[in-house]
């Protein structure tokens, strides 16, 4: 039996994306699907704070990062994840572990199988018992060798309808895209020649939403998902799903009612679902993706890696501090998703608007001197524009755009980090930046493409050494997120959606305070973003008299009318009233 409540929200969102269809059979067909054997719960679960606490945060990883020649990748995960990250850690999203035929995963051609050189579907569920786990929804595509993609050059339904077609004489001028290759690729079928549509590669064919058997296809496979472990959907490059010839296809109203749906469907879920929209676009079309709390329970914050990246390599808040007064809160069931760099790299994107471009050609140009690489997108009048920053995360940090490299790598790393940890959201972590990998230009050169850069496997005997030893780059980074991350669990004033004000202390340091949920403890989150010792007036952090207040990192007391507050290069602290 379906819910009145969920019957008439499927039914009307299924009525304005299809419009000539039979909403009712197909919210039907909806509910059956997606829920299976488990019933949906009598009420959906209202907008709250009750999915995620302080304690909550993500490890981002390929499920082939660790090898060691012997055993299945994603058993020495497992061990990997049990033995050293389920202290502090809670959340681990796997990037796509499915059959796959390029793009490290995102090519898929079999979103029920996993990749038998990763493991087994066993092995996901077992991981999934003891993290959150996040899975890709790779929804926009998938591979061009598919079952799916094969059926439908075979003429087979229902596959024959299941990709997007467009002509070479369409006006295609509008189309936002962030790839250089050609739109469209010529097929023959045994209906005739065709022009299918492909976004991000022609190994990658993009899905036709139009037709409501493709939408049907994907709540099916999302059922079989949570059935094996996932809590958490990623919904890959979801802001291209929907395309009208002679629109800019992207971010496009369907999508967003699709995206609704999904919300919907997993509010009524027994198990506490959780979507998060992965849209690496600038910063306002991001925002949109929680639509007025029915959309997106968490959204990537794309503009927090160029923007803190441009701040430590300057050594100035003034773009951070601008750009986090313009933020809005997130609103109860909804929270932001903080990271400092992804698999791809850091998108420049989410910066337009926000950094001027002199500085940011700036940025780009001191990362390439530091090794790192840069990818580029088309543009409406042909020409080329930055689009990412592929470089691992440690070295990115290897000096200044004034200085260039100098001694401060490590500092600069972990303040970078404990912005991360302190702002509003839920912390996230991609694996090569956890454990501080370097620049793989070796693998660059073996594949082809920048990306791999910063996808390096990782040997495990050798890795498991450099834990150990405090005194590698490895060893020190992963000790100190941990630790962070353990005394940030323990703070109510960090909880995801605990209030927020940015402080204005000058360009020379990034500030906010934080406030929890109850108004019981305050947190004052201060960087100082250069690589000179500085100072604050303990006044003008206005710390309430007849507190105690401490540094929770470093055990200082603080007093509110005593000396300064003193700052090494690039140090946090975060103040706190208990």
């Amino acid at each position: 039996m379906i819910p009145a409540r969920l019957k008439s929200g499927l039914e009307q969102l299924l009525s304005s994306v299809y419009p000539g269809e039979d909403s009712a059979a197909l919210a039907a067909h909806a509910a059956q699907v997606f829920f299976g054997n488990t019933a949906p719960r009598r009420r959906g679960r209202s907008p709250s704070n009750t999915l995620w606490s302080e304690r909550d945060n993500y490890v981002i990883t390929y499920g082939s990062t660790i090898v060691d020649g012997e055993h299945k990748p994603l058993d020495l995960l497992h061990d990997f994840t049990h033995e050293h990250l389920r202290e502090v850690f809670t959340g681990l999203h796997i990037l796509p572990y499915f059959p796959f035929t390029s793009d490290d995963g995102f090519a898929v051609t079999d979103y029920r199988e996993v990749n038998s050189a990763l493991g087994n579907w066993e092995d996901i569920s077992r991981i999934g018992s003891e993290f959150r786990l996040m899975s890709d929804l790779v929804l926009n595509h998938c591979s061009s060798q598919s079952k799916m993609f094969s059926a439908y050059i075979q003429g087979h339904e229902p596959y024959d309808r299941f990709f997007f077609e467009a002509s070479p004489q369409d006006d295609l001028s509008m189309v936002v895209r962030p790839r250089t290759a050609p739109l469209l690729r010529e097929v023959e079928t045994a209906n005739g020649k065709r022009f299918v549509w492909c976004t991000f590669s022609h190994d990658q064919v993009d899905f036709d939403f139009s037709n409501p058997q493709v939408l049907m296809e994907f709540l099916d496979i999302m059922r079989m998902h949570v059935e094996k472990g996932v809590r958490t959907f990623r919904l890959d490059a979801v802001a291209f799903l929907w395309k009208e010839i002679g629109t800019s296809c992207i971010h496009l109203r369907q999508t967003h009612e699709i995206v609704r749906l999904m919300r919907l469907l997993c509010d009524y879920h027994r198990e506490p679902l959780v979507i998060i929209t992965e849209t690496n676009v600038p910063n306002a079309e991001n925002l949109s993706y929680f639509g007025n709390r029915n959309e997106a329970h968490l959204v990537y914050n794309f503009s927090l890696p160029p923007l803190l990246l441009h701040g430590l390599l300057n050594g100035t808040s003034r773009y951070l501090n601008a750009w986090q007064m313009a933020m809005p809160p997130a609103q109860m069931g909804c929270a932001y998703f903080n990271f400092s760099a992804s698999h791809d790299g850091i998108g420049l994107r989410p910066a337009e608007g926000l950094v001027p471009e002199e500085e940011l050609h700036q940025v780009i140009e001191a990362v390439k001197g530091f090794g790192g690489l840069v990818s580029m997108r088309s543009m409406a009048d042909g020409s080329q524009k930055p689009y990412e920053l592929n470089v691992a995360l440690f070295d990115a940090f290897k000096g200044t755009c004034a200085g260039g490299e100098d001694d401060m790598q490590m500092e600069r790393f972990l303040a970078s980090q404990a912005i991360v940890m302190g702002l509003e959201g839920i912390p996230a972590f991609y694996i090569h930046s956890l454990l501080a990998t370097s620049n793989d230009l070796e693998g660059v050169e073996k594949l082809g493409y920048n990306r791999a850069i910063n996808r390096k496997p990782l040997d495990y005997p050798a890795l498991l050494e450099r834990l150990k030893d405090v005194s590698t780059n490895t060893g020190k980074v992963f000790a100190s997120i941990k630790a962070m991350l353990g005394i940030r669990s323990k703070q109510s004033a960090f909880h995801p959606n605990a209030t927020q004000f940015t402080l204005h202390l000058g360009e020379e340091f990034f500030g906010f305070w934080r406030q929890s949920i109850d108004r019981s403890q305050s947190i004052f989150a201060v960087t100082n973003m250069t690589p000179e010792p500085r100072e604050i007036a303990a006044f003008s952090l206005n710390l309430i008299g007849g507190d105690k207040w401490r540094d929770i990192l470093s055990g200082d007391e603080i007093s509110p009318s005593g000396d300064p507050v003193t700052f090494r290069p690039y140090q946090t602290r975060w103040i706190s009233n208990r």
